[in-house]
This record gives C-alpha cells, structure tokens and sequence, in this order.
C-alpha cells in the first residue's frame, strides 16, 4: 500500500473528496482501482511514432516503466507526444521542423500533465530533439523526474565493417563522385540500420543520452543498451520504481538539475566527442530551471575537459561498443579520477554522483574509452570560437580534426540557403580553400535552424572534408565531420555579421585559438550594414514554423521560446 500523502500532490485535484466524483468516474471507466486511483499518479510520457527507427520502441519500453511504477504503488498513466526524426527530415524542407520540435515536445509534456495534474514523469525519448524536450520539460514542471533513452541502433555489417547511417549519408557522396555503384549504394541502404534504435555513433540522440546520466536526470548505465536488448526492460522497471522514491523524498528535477550538474554533463559531450547540437540544448535545459548557462561556457567547459572515448563520427567506435566496455558509469569515473566531476550532485536514485562513481568496479579499456590521464587530445572534441563573424560564439567538432587542420584561411563563397551550396558540391562548383557560408538558416530566419548534413556528407564523400571549410548560423549535424563551424551569432535574419560576407572576403577560422574573423573593418561592415535590404522573406508566413520564428530567441542561449523559469511566479508542483 502506498504511504505517499497526496495532501500536497497535484494530482489530489483530480482524485480527492467528493466534488471530485465525475474525476474518479473517468479513472473508473478506464479499469483503476479505488486503491490506484488515490494513489500517486506517474505521467510514462513517450516518444512513440513510425517515424524510424530511434522511436519505434519506445511503445513497448514503457510497459516495463508503468511495471515498476505499479510495483513501487504508484499509478502510471501512459501518453505520447510528437518526435520529428532528422535522419527523415534530413536534407529537405521538413528539416525546418526538428528543433522547432523539441519546444513542441516540451509544451505538449507541459500541458498534459498540468491538464491531467500528473504528480511525477517518467520520460522515454529515442530522437534527436525528444531528449532534450523531455528534459526541458522535466525541469520546466519541476515535478519528481526520471528520463530514460530508447537506446541506439546496432551496427550494420557491410563488407565485413560496421556501419552507420552517417556511412550512407557520405555514400551519397562517393556516388556522385562516380567512386560508388548505385548497385553498391543500395546494397549499403539495406543493411546500415538493422534494428530499433536511435544513430549508433555519437550523434545528437548517444550525446544527449549521455547528457542525462552525467546531468542525474537517468538512473546509471540507463543509456547504454541498444533498442533490442531485453536489459532495457530492466533499466525501465528500475526507473518506474525510482520516480516513486523520488516522490517519496520530495526530490524534483531541479534539485537534480543545477549549474554543478550542467558542467558535468558539458564534460562528457567534450570528452566523448559528442555532438555542436549540445551547446544549443544544455542551455536550453538551463533556461527552464532559470540558470545563466549559455554557449560560451558550455564552450569554457569544452576547452578545458580532455578528450578521451573515441566515438565516430570523429573516431572508430559506436554506442554498442562504449555500452560494452562500461558505458557512461566508467567515463565519469575516469573523469572524477582528473578531478572534473562535481561530485554533490544529487541523482535519479536520491545518491549523489559521487556515490554512484564510487560503485563501479570498471575501469577504462584503453581502446573505446581511454584513461583521462593519457587522452586522445587534451582538450575536448568540440570548441567554442568568437570574432568578429560570431560576436555571440560559434561552435565546431574537431574530435578527431588533426591539429593541422583545425585552422583555415580562405575565401567565402556564399550561399543564401543549404539547397544552394549542396547544389554547389553536386556540381563540384567550389574550389579547394573555400570557406562555404550558408545564411538564412537560424532558428528565425530559415525559419528552423536545419542541420547541413546533406551537404557536409556529400563534401566527405567527394574527398573534400578536409580542403573545405563550412560556417552557418543553422545546425551541423552530430555526425557531421570537417571543420564545420555552427551556430554563427547573431544570425544573418538579425543582422549578424554573417549577413554582411560576399564573396571573397577571406576567413579566418582557428579552433585552437577559438576565433572566427573576416578581414574587414568596422567601418567596411558598419558601410554593408547601412546598404542591407534586412532579412530575407521566407514561405513560412502562417503555422507552426511562422509561430517559431516569431517566438525564438538567440542561438547562444539555446534557441529558446519562452521567458524560462526567472520569469515564472508559481512551480506546478506546489499549485
């Protein structure tokens, strides 16, 4: 029998004393106890669809967690909300939707549990933009909170190697070039993703997955497991029962959720050579619980945190692969061992991370995740840059970038969106040296903020990664490689800098200094600035893509739609 007091839970007001009769009618209808009615009740909210393989899962994932809720004496009520899959909306108009995604996810979480005064959550996200959405709104509601990923793909087997999605992506490439068969291009489509399951490498969904252990958010090595591993179920009833302890001893997400536990999870996205699309999320995180926590010192932390597991898409090894050899457990330990973790913060489980470091028994297997002591590079896979192009930061991945590479002067070449610089590299229409800029792709001004994967695939697979660079103020995929810079701010639709590049001004960009600058004057831009006809029009003049770009904020505070929890004069839970 539960011995949770409901006095001040939310959910009393729906299951409480006898004006709240036709309430409990519903719950009745629905096959609830008397006894589950006036227990607690647990939003299992999921990510569920057909979209791909990353969410189709997640359905039956949240079986296991409605389990341990029901163990524990709480009551699960499962829902669902949207995901958009990037590996779909990839390289078209539909990519305007994914990050415009991750505020819907968040609202739609929001709203449903305040509209059905849910009194704890237990999220299930397999995608991109639905694992931070979910944690945004964890942390937004301020209710007891367990997130658990839906787990990565297995490998595919071509020609006797493992391969990803990202493998088929740069095949567009080596086709094109004439290097690859279409008979060869179709028999790699038909095995690069053999099962459920989110990207393998170390993408946007691994580094976010990683991010919610590190963050405290997930219960330890929750995020390891492929999709098809029955260990899932496991981690799921586990994470039923923890949200139930959770509530038991009043701990919410933003007592788990603090500017301590940000840094350690900025750490493992550096160490682990984890995806740019970080810098736009921790932020974006930070935002709903009211903490300062922008792109510049998501970046401070990068610069200052080694780079030790060696994940594609800069290195060799996938999520299967880091699961095996201990996962994100063994990556802290490593990182407490160079004494970067902030060791107080409290998790899931109601321990402290440090406790939980103090657990594992693994140690690192210096071939995917090597000692800190001894690291791959010093400094962490993904670095923050600022000039007089990016006045509010930049971001590029150079996990895996030879020192040599990561600076680069050339000329601009300039595109006023990613259709016509992907048209270019089809083409071959560039020279080797060029700096490609692609504007009108910020979260306002695309309007969505795309991810130029298509583009920077197309350029790997042409053999030109590393004779080219790419700036933007949209998104670079996780799986993007080369110097890539993105996140240019402001962007080109608020009359950033990048609004103002033609081509052949020459570009200076220095990943180990962290700079990003345009050989022009403050007079020569403050002259262009005066000759600018403003942002250019886009279609989206009505709907959900208008309202968005209406709404959203600078990308270094993460692309934000709303006024975040400095702004906010009640906490749900206490209503």
């Amino acid at each position: 029998m539960s011995s949770v007091d409901k006095t001040k839970l939310p959910s009393r007001h729906v299951t409480e004393g006898p004006a709240r009769a036709p309430h409990r009618s519903y719950l009745y209808a629905m096959g609830l106890s008397e006894e589950e009615i006036h227990q607690p009740l647990v939003g299992v909210a999921t990510c569920w669809n057909e979209a791909a393989p990353c969410n189709i899962a997640l359905n039956r994932q949240a079986q296991s967690v409605k389990a341990g809720v029901k163990k524990a004496f709480g009551t699960p009520r499962e829902f669902t909300t949207i995901t958009v899959t990037d590996g779909i909306a990839m390289g078209h108009e539909g990519m305007r939707s994914s990050l415009a995604s991750r505020e819907a996810i968040a609202d739609t979480v929001e709203l449903t549990m305040r509209g059905h005064c849910y009194d704890a959550i237990v999220g299930l996200a397999g995608c991109d933009k639905s694992l931070p959405g979910m944690m945004m709104a964890m942390v937004r509601l301020n209710t007891p909170s367990v997130f658990i990923y839906g787990g990565s793909i297995l490998p595919g087997r071509h020609n006797g190697k493992d391969v990803t999605v990202q493998d088929v992506f740069e095949a567009v490439g080596e086709h094109q070039a004439g290097n690859l068969s279409t008979c060869e291009l179709e028999k790699l489509e038909q095995v690069a993703c053999p099962s459920a399951g989110a990207c393998g490498g170390q993408f946007t969904a691994n580094t976010m997955a990683c991010v919610s252990e590190a963050i405290g958010l997930a219960l330890p090595n929750s995020a390891g497991a492929p999709a098809p591993y029955e260990s899932r179920d496991q981690y799921g009833e586990a994470s039923g029962r923890a949200v139930m302890n959770l509530i038991a001893n009043n701990i919410r997400a933003r007592d788990i959720v603090t500017r301590e536990s940000l840094i350690n999870a900025a750490r493992v996205v550096a160490c682990t050579g984890g995806s740019t699309n970080a810098g736009l999320h921790l932020p974006a995180i930070a935002h709903e619980a009211g903490i300062d926590f922008f792109l510049q010192d998501v970046c401070d932390i990068f610069r200052e945190t080694p780079y030790f597991v060696d994940l594609k898409p800069g290195g060799a090894y996938v999520a299967k692969d880091l699961y095996e050899a201990g996962g994100v457990p063994v990556i802290m330990k490593e990182l407490d061992k160079a004494g970067l973790v902030n060791r107080d913060c409290i998790t899931a489980t109601g321990r402290s991370i440090g406790e939980e470091i103090d657990m594992v028994t693994r140690e690192a297997d210096g071939k995917v995740i090597y000692p800190a002591a001894t690291p791959i590079t010093k400094t962490g896979g993904v670095v923050g840059l600022k000039g007089n192009l990016a006045p509010e930061g930049a971001i590029v991945k150079v996990a895996g970038m030879e020192t040599q590479h990561q600076i680069f002067t050339g000329p601009a070449r300039v595109f006023e969106c990613e259709e016509e610089a992907f048209e270019a590299v089809q083409g071959r229409d560039y020279e080797e040296g060029d700096v490609f800029v692609i504007r009108n792709e910020g979260p306002s001004g695309g309007p969505g903020m795309r991810e130029m994967l298509a583009t920077t695939a197309a350029l790997s697979g042409q053999g030109m990664g590393k004779k080219v660079a790419l700036i933007t103020d949209g998104r670079f995929s996780g799986a993007t490689r080369g110097f890539c810079v993105g996140h240019v701010g402001p962007e080109a639709a608020h009359g950033g800098p990048i609004a103002f590049i033609e081509n052949g001004d020459v570009i200076t960009l220095n990943a180990i200094e962290g700079s990003i600058d345009v050989a022009l004057t403050d007079e020569e831009f403050a002259e262009r600035k005066a000759k600018w006809k403003g942002p250019r029009e886009t279609i989206y003049a009505s709907g959900a893509l208008w309202k968005y770009a209406q709404q959203v904020g600078a990308t270094y505070k993460g692309a934000v739609t709303h006024p975040g929890a400095k702004h906010e004069r009640h906490i749900y839970m206490d209503l």
